[in-house]
């Protein structure tokens, strides 16, 4: 008899008297065996059965039907079937018939590069030992397709199959080639049924589906063709608009967007079209058609049907429920007026957050009004016009209770907790909550991606909880760095140092703390050391506090420096005849301030250095000491959201260093005194100006804008501008030596300004400017490695005086380059910039064509450690 989850039943040659189908008959199992398994162990195959022997089964009935459906499960088999093999009396003996699939020994790819293969592998996730079914074949099939369309091939060939293998039997090895083809783009997207926008404009506001890289200049609009060019009605025509639409349809450049098809980004893509006509007053616009279809064997075209339905406007916004704040004020931060354009985006937007011209519920929650509800409701449509009537519920003001800080495993409590401003006690402000998120990014000790807020409100009585999470990310850094300056002043200067950027001073003598250093309390201390051999070696030692004391943001800092410079009259490095030291100490000590508002900050920096000269020909002095004692006060204002990458706000600073005019407080006659003399007390007053603002323009793009100038200035005209405490402008502004207190002032694209042609001694000036126009793009902003790219143009130029001051008459250059910030290194950067003018009369380098202008007026600038000034 056979057996099935149907209750079939079939003669195999035994008696099948005793077996009565109309009347089921309950048997013994008396024994059963296994027919058919190559690999599997058949005592295992019964028990999950769930058949036993000398248990009782009705014949027919449902024990073997469930025992057949329980060994379907197991997906291992084929074809599946339980006999009766002979029946003795009371008792039957079973057979279980099964035909084993089989086994996947391993895998076979073939037709892709080694790191598709990796990625494949990876992605099917076969075990060894999987049966190898159709549901098995068709899932693999599905993964490699979705693979390789991520990748931008639509139509990849793909053949699985498998082979015996010879090592054991009843396994397979699994093969599968891929051909995966030219890859798919998208040649064009036309909209049908827009009259009001523009093809040009409905594709703009589709950031994921682009159209490839093309130029078409006689291409036209398939749905308004042209049969002819009037060259009056296009000159009538004629506007920037029409220009703008114009080079938009037939010119397409792709160099950051992917102009692949993927379905799921076109679905999002069609919302941010209907988005754009709600935006402008087109409320009941929908897309009614889509036609996706290959052009050729590589490309697609996309067609979308617009219907736009009618334009909308504003007629009469009324409030009800607000008993803070009167009609006319809400109407004034609202700022939408009757007859406007319906646009529901600008009206959630003025309506819940608004970060630049302020919105109500901001308004409402920065006093403290947690629990403030509003919903905008449409009350009546008049031909075209909508009234809408706004719902709030104020609720309580709430009041800060608890400040939790949760993942800081290596920063200190104190550190995050003194940047917030939030406060237990005080009245709940979203704009502190997101000033609070802003201060903490701004530390550097965290992801600025991953620093959350979660208010925990507790209406019972009207506080709220306020949870801040953060992700420690690396902060220290080891700086390693080696340049060239050319001349008899330079040759290969190598630099290393280390910054500590979350050091702990307390944590210093306490047992443990050393691992690797103590760290938590958001102190900076820096070590570094430049040297080219004996000739040259500086020694620099930095501290900073930004904390003094723990209660205020009132920062001290500590630096003292030691550099050592050898000279020779023959250019012989193997002997020195003299030398040039320096020795310098600074304190300084910084306050916030509350006004004009606390993101301005005001620095006073005691400064001394001692400039020792012995045998040192080329300078103005050639033995004797100088000293230079100055005091500075920077007033800074800085707003970056992000010190890696900011994308928004600015970094503004304006110092002035002064000295104590010497020279008239005694009763010297400085007019024909020894230079050793006239400069032993270095006196002027130095102005430095530095400007950074960072501004989003268009989805990632970031523009910088940067101006910086320095003046300094003179007591006394018998002495005139002190030689020391100048500008240099060129090179990389690392490698440059700085002898004299100099500022040295980087331009990309240019070498160091030298005094003359053929000349190797940089330029040492009192007036200097620079302006800088960055367009940069993250490729990554992962903490463990921030890349970036930008295109950049550069201008600046020194002055001898303020005569001859022109701010436009600049050395200008333009270029490319990449920077990427390490957590252990910091930051890492590559420039090229081309010059346009000459410093010196033969600079630029005669061309012929583009291609060899850059290359022979082009120069590389590597960034290590930290960005130039």
């Amino acid at each position: 008899m056979l057996f099935s989850a149907t209750q079939g039943f079939a003669q195999l040659g035994v008696d099948t008297s005793a077996v009565n189908f109309s009347q089921p008959r309950e048997l013994e199992v008396g024994g059963i065996r296994v027919e058919g398994i190559v690999s599997l162990d058949a005592n295992s195959l019964i028990a999950r059965s769930g058949l036993l022997v000398g248990a009782t089964i009705t014949i027919p009935g449902d024990e073997i039907s469930k025992a057949i459906q329980n060994l379907w499960k197991l997906r291992l088999f084929s074809n599946v079937a339980i006999q009766a093999e002979r029946v003795t009396g009371n008792t039957v003996f079973l057979v279980i018939q099964l035909d084993e699939l089989p086994r996947i020994s391993k895998y076979s790819p073939g037709g892709m590069t080694k790191a598709e293969e990796e990625d494949i592998i990876e992605k099917i996730d076969i075990v060894r030992g999987t049966p190898y079914t159709d549901f098995v074949k068709k899932d693999i099939d599905t993964k490699i397709r979705d693979y390789f369309a991520d990748k931008g091939f639509l139509n990849p060939s793909i053949n699985i199959f498998v082979k015996p293998d010879t090592t054991k039997a009843n396994w397979v090895v699994l093969y599968f080639d891929v051909n995966k083809g030219a890859k798919t783009k998208i040649a064009d997207i036309f909209f049908y049924g827009n009259e009001n926008i523009s093809d040009s404009k409905l594709r703009a506001a589709m950031k994921e589906t682009k159209i490839k890289s093309s130029f078409r200049p006689l291409h036209e609009d398939p749905e308004n063709p042209r049969e002819g060019i009037n060259p009056v009605e296009v000159l009538s025509s004629l506007s920037i608009a029409n220009i703008r639409s114009y080079i938009s349809d037939r010119v397409q450049v792709r160099i950051f967007n992917s102009s692949r098809y993927m379905e799921d980004n076109l679905e999002t893509d069609k919302r941010a079209v209907i988005a754009l006509y709600n935006s402008k007053g087109y409320r009941d616009a929908r897309i009614v058609g889509q036609k996706v279809y290959y052009v050729d064997d590589s490309n697609l075209r996309i067609d979308l049907q617009v219907d736009e339905g009618n334009q909308y406007y504003f007629r009469n916004i009324t409030w009800r429920g607000n008993s803070k704040y009167t009609d006319a004020r809400l109407d004034s931060i609202l700022g939408i007026r009757p007859g406007d354009i319906y646009n529901q985006q600008l009206l959630q937007q003025k309506l819940e957050y608004d970060p630049v011209n302020g919105d109500v519920t901001s308004l409402y929650m920065d006093d403290g009004y947690l629990f403030f509800q509003l919903i905008p409701v449409e009350i009546a449509v008049v031909g075209d016009s909508i009234d809408i009537e706004v719902r709030i519920q104020e609720g309580a003001q709430a009041t800060i209770n608890q400040i939790i800080i949760k993942g800081n495993t290596k920063t200190n409590e104190h550190v995050v907790r003194r940047e917030l401003r939030t406060l237990p006690g005080q009245k709940f402000s979203r704009s502190a909550l997101i000033r609070s998120q802003s201060e903490i990014a701004r530390l550097g000790y965290f992801d600025p991606e991953q620093i959350g807020i979660n208010p925990v409100p507790n209406p019972a009585d009207g506080t709220v909880d306020i949870e801040y999470t953060v992700v420690e990310k690396p902060s220290d850094q080891l700086e390693l760095s080696a340049g060239y300056a050319g001349g008899p002043f330079g040759g290969v200067v190598l630099q290393a140092g280390i910054v500590f950027n979350n050091w702990s001073t307390s944590q210093m003598f306490k047992k443990g703390s050393w691992k690797p250093v103590p760290a938590g309390d958001g102190q900076t201390l820096s070590i570094r050391v430049n040297t080219n051999g004996k000739r040259f070696q500086s020694y620099n030692f930095a501290f900073v506090e930004p904390w003094l004391g723990g209660k205020k943001p009132n920062s001290l800092s500590v630096s003292a420096y030691r550099s050592n410079f050898g000279d020779n009259d023959d250019f012989d490095l193997s002997t020195l005849e003299g030398r040039f030291s320096t020795t310098g100490l600074s304190l300084g000590y910084g306050i916030r301030l509350k006004f004009p508002d606390d993101y301005f900050t005001l620095t006073s920096t005691l400064s001394y250095q001692l400039y020792e000269l012995v045998d040192y020909e080329n300078f103005l002095i050639e033995n004797g000491f100088s000293h230079n004692i100055s005091i500075k006060e920077t007033l800074s204002r800085i707003s970056i959201n992000n010190p890696q990458f900011p994308s928004s706000g600015s970094s503004i600073s304006l110092s002035l260093q002064i000295t104590p005019p010497f020279s008239l407080l005694n009763q010297k006659d400085y007019t024909n005194l020894e230079n050793e003399e006239k400069y032993r007390f270095i006196e002027y007053h130095k102005w430095r100006f530095t400007a950074d603002w960072y501004t989003p323009v268009v989805g990632k793009f970031v523009l910088r804008s940067a101006v910086k100038f320095g003046l300094m200035g003179f007591y006394n005209a018998d002495i005139g501008v002190s030689p020391f405490e100048r500008f240099q402008l060129g090179g990389d502004g690392i490698t440059n030596f700085n002898f004299y207190g100099t500022d040295i002032i980087a331009l990309r694209g240019y070498d160091i300004f030298n005094v003359a042609s053929g000349f190797s001694t940089p330029r040492n000036e009192p007036i200097f400017t620079k302006y800088t126009l960055e367009l940069r793009y993250p490729i990554s902003l992962n903490p463990s490695a921030t890349i970036s790219a930008h295109a950049f143009a550069e201008a600046g130029n020194l002055w001898p005086s303020f005569d001859t001051f022109n701010p436009f008459d600049v050395n200008r250059a333009v270029g490319l380059g990449l920077r990427a910030w390490l957590p252990m290194f910091g930051l890492l950067g590559l420039d090229y910039g081309i010059r346009f003018d000459e410093k010196l009369p033969g600079e630029l380098v005669p061309s012929d064509g583009v291609f060899d202008y850059i290359l022979n007026n082009g120069k590389f600038t590597i960034i290590l450690g930290f960005e130039p000034d």
